[in-house]
């Protein structure tokens, strides 16, 4: 069943016929021949084999979902439950084409070979007596400690990870988000059926949001599952000098990883935001990551320290204050605050672009 034979489920009118963007589900799409019955398929269609499988899927999860809609206890059609039940699998539909995509795993690969990278070269280098990192200072914060617990091989893999390797992926994925649909013909699909355009954008954005988070936890899983393997394990000593169990260390690594996740909320919506502005999705990749760099840049000039607070990822590694005694919530609010501030701007923003984007441009 193709997306456009799910039109109307809900009792609703398609956001692309209220437009004028696409023919309704029981035109012939202009062009398309004069013995053609049934719904619209004249539209253009996925490019690859890959968004071909991809728009089956979504379909059927879509199809699925209006059908557990109508037959839940109570259900009218029309009514909340049936919008929830549809919006749910609306949602799920989102989530599995995003994490299923090889593109997507090999992103969360190379992820996981960061910590087991780190594990090892320190491994290395203090298996002939040498101290782990660079002897001025340099290099990941943590670093030194991995020798003496493993566990702090979860923070020397999450700051290491968190200004470069995990922006940078969530910048493909949210800015592949909509640019991606559009550019594979496949985002006029998604709009004939009654998903509506908020309702789209939200889904994409819980879906890159859902890859933060996974990102986030890949990288601390492996790093906590090397550190374990190369390096001994106990009561963890805090940054403030006192000790604390290695069942709190492990609570403390988990806040941790939920932080550093939360920490990209702002750059998400930064990246759902120029996607909205262009039908290409490498160039809303690339135009993503150019500016993520471009920011970390002015972020790192002295010169321009006034605006340094104001910046995305200014706050980024705060997450470090957690592992005191007692632990320092100034940074750490400072930073979710900022990110929270990123999210509306930006989210506002691409929902007032893709609210009235040209779909068939």
């Amino acid at each position: 069943m193709s997306r456009a034979e799910t039109a109307g489920t809900d009792g609703t009118v398609p956001d692309a016929e209220r437009d004028g963007a696409a023919p309704g589900a029981g035109e012939t799409a202009p062009g398309a021949g004069t013995g053609a019955a049934g719904p619209a398929v004249a539209l253009e269609a996925p490019d690859t084999a890959a968004d071909a499988a991809d728009e089956a899927d979504k379909a059927g999860t879509a199809a699925a979902a209006g059908d557990a809609a109508a037959g839940a206890p109570g259900a009218v059609p029309g009514a909340r439950s049936s919008a929830f039940w549809w919006t749910l699998g609306f949602f799920r539909s989102e989530w599995v084409t995003t994490f299923r995509r090889w593109r997507t795993l090999a992103l969360l690969a190379v992820l996981a070979a960061v910590p087991v990278l780190v594990g090892v070269a320190v491994k290395i280098q203090t298996s002939g007596g040498g101290e782990a990192g660079d002897p001025h200072g340099g290099g990941p914060a943590f670093l030194t400690q991995v020798t003496n617990n493993g566990l702090f091989l979860v923070f020397a893999a999450l700051a290491a990870t968190l200004p470069v390797f995990l922006p940078m992926t969530v910048g493909v994925i949210a800015g592949d988000s909509v640019a991606g649909e559009s550019a594979g013909g496949t985002l006029r699909y998604l709009l004939v059926v009654p998903a509506g355009r908020t309702r789209l954008l939200l889904a994409k954005y819980a879906t890159t949001l859902a890859f933060c988070l996974t990102a986030t936890v890949v990288v601390a899983a492996f790093a906590l599952a090397t550190g374990a393997l190369l390096f001994p394990t106990g009561d963890v000593t805090t940054i403030s000098g006192t000790t604390i169990s290695f069942g709190a260390g492990l609570l403390r690594a988990l806040l941790v990883a939920v932080l550093v996740a939360a920490s990209l909320v702002g750059f998400a919506a930064i990246g759902l935001f120029v996607s909205t502005l262009t039908s290409s999705g490498i160039a809303a990749m690339a135009s993503t990551v150019g500016l993520l760099i471009t920011v970390q840049i002015v972020d790192s000039i002295p010169q321009l320290d006034v605006i340094h607070p104001y910046l995305f990822p200014h706050y980024w590694l705060s997450f470090a204050d957690v592992l005191r005694a007692p632990v320092l919530w100034d940074g750490v609010v400072k930073n979710l605050v900022v990110q929270g501030v990123y999210a509306l701007v930006f989210g506002s923003a691409a929902w007032a672009r893709f609210s009235t984007k040209d779909v068939t441009a």
